[in-house]
């Protein structure tokens, strides 16, 4: 049986305390009205030890997202940068490749050789009539009887993109079509100079070439 004690502060009497948790009760007294319920559990700072597991959970969950967004966005810079864009993509010509195709010009020893997904193609120097590298396709090429089988639809731009070449093989024309920024063109003039005997027509103004 408990001990009721009570206290007088200036005149109010508390009521007598009621331990929440007798020893050896099966049953506590929380405030008046309260049902009291039986616990399974002993040890009591199992309550007590609840909220902190929860915390604890939200912040590993967190630590776990933040990981995970972390990965994800080094593995995307890291693939972004690994993306590599061919300098030569084929615009137009007689060969059967798709528009915008980006591959490498090779300048070999007896010819260019051109390499994209969609296909190759060589063509030797002693074929070549003419190379220009102007903003569009002059006037002076789209004049000739080429066969083409993706004929030029380009954009007109203010720099000089687009490496022309035409050869002649046994009566038959043979244009290609490339674009290449001027930083990754300037390199190959002195090249193609060299190994073919035959320069590039290097745009300047309009009626030069027309």
């Amino acid at each position: 049986m408990t001990r009721e004690r009570t206290f007088t502060l200036r005149g109010f009497r508390h009521p007598p305390t009621q331990d929440c948790f007798p020893n050896g009760g099966s049953q506590s007294k929380l405030v008046p009205g309260a049902v009291g319920w039986r616990s399974t559990i002993k040890n009591s700072g199992f309550f007590m030890m609840m909220p902190h597991r929860f915390t604890k959970r939200i912040a590993v969950s967190a630590g776990l997202s933040m990981a995970m967004f972390l990965l994800v966005g080094s593995s995307y810079g890291k693939n972004k940068k690994d993306t590599v864009v061919e300098p030569f993509l084929y615009q137009a010509g007689t060969e059967k490749l798709d528009k915008g195709c980006g591959g490498k010009l090779e300048v070999l020893k007896e010819g260019f050789s051109f390499t994209c997904p969609g296909g190759t193609f060589t063509i030797n120097y002693s074929t070549i009539t003419l190379m220009q590298y102007r903003p569009d396709v002059s006037p002076a090429v789209l004049a000739m009887k080429i066969p083409w089988v993706l004929a030029p639809q380009l954009t007109r731009v203010r720099e000089n993109k687009y490496f022309t070449i035409v050869a002649n093989e046994q009566g038959k024309l043979r244009v290609v079509v490339l674009r290449v920024d001027e930083n990754n063109m300037r390199p190959y003039f002195a090249e193609i100079e060299l190994q073919s005997g035959k320069s590039v027509q290097e745009f300047r103004s309009y009626e030069e070439f027309q």
